[in-house]
């Protein structure tokens, strides 16, 4: 079987910052590290090469030092990987990634199942994996906390759902999200990593995938972040501190008639 492994490099969640003027992710001067929840993406796609036989191809777009979040997908089980990066890739939303992404896996060629995280912690949306799916028009399911069948056209996959589970069968080649219960992400092994720091990360650019430049970057991003603002919590909240026997009754009643009032009891 041939997998590609869609990932991407994300701050660590206590670094994000927005540039208020632009609407679009700072990310100089932050160390990023490979989106959390693509993990179980990369460990999923290198469980079914153990099982069944295959490789596994990590595939990412961004600047150039995200060939090191590829080579620690290598470093996991990936057998490659490819990085998209060029100065017309920047400032994408999730409908002007997932293209440039679909176009890569397109000229790939070859493949038979793509894996992608949940969704990226920075975003937070969960909208590129389908949009893949939707560019390459090949079927998807999302939320998958299971590969439960690998038949010889088909996958039969368990969906994580609002009140329980489903049992899917989708034809191949097909895209899956998954979501972090389906396994257990390994830790690279010391030879793994000395494999990926001599493996070599070809970096496609518009021209190697054939794109659309309409399609491209900010400019070719339909959606838009048009304010940003820091959300005020406030809490009107009245603080009971009994201190003998007589407060705690007097406190009980208070917080009695409190729950009564917002109908809570």
């Amino acid at each position: 079987m041939k997998i590609v492994v869609p990932i991407k490099q994300v701050p660590e969640t206590n670094n994000v910052k927005m540039d208020p003027v632009t609407g679009t992710m700072v990310r100089d001067g932050v160390e990023p590290i490979i989106n959390p929840l693509d993990l179980y993406a990369i460990e999923e796609g290198v469980l079914l090469k153990e099982r069944i036989g295959g490789e596994v191809r990590a595939l990412s777009m961004g600047p150039k030092k995200a060939i090191l979040a590829i080579k620690e997908a290598i470093a996991m089980g990936c057998d490659d990987g490819i990085l998209l990066s060029d100065r017309a890739f920047a400032g994408a939303d999730t409908w002007a990634t997932s293209y440039v992404l679909s176009q890569a896996i397109k000229k790939i060629g070859d493949y038979d199942l793509i894996i992608c995280g949940e969704r990226a912690t920075d975003g937070d949306t969960g909208q590129v994996g389908p949009g893949i799916a939707t560019w390459l028009d090949i079927p998807f399911a999302t939320y998958i906390n299971k590969i439960v069948e690998i038949r010889e056209n088909s996958l039969v996959v368990e969906r994580m759902v609002e009140d329980g589970y489903e049992i899917l069968e989708i034809e191949t080649p097909c895209l899956l999200t998954v979501v972090k219960e389906i396994n257990y992400p390994r830790l690279p092994s010391l030879r793994r990593k000395q494999l990926a720091r001599q493996i070599e990360i070809p970096v496609w650019g518009p021209a190697d995938i054939e794109a659309d430049t309409k399609n491209l970057g900010l400019k070719g991003s339909p959606t838009r972040v048009v304010k940003i603002s820091t959300p005020q919590v406030t809490r009107n909240g009245k603080l009971l501190t009994p201190k003998n026997e007589n407060e705690i009754e007097a406190a009980v009643d208070q917080l009695i008639e409190f729950l009564q009032g917002k109908e809570i009891i």
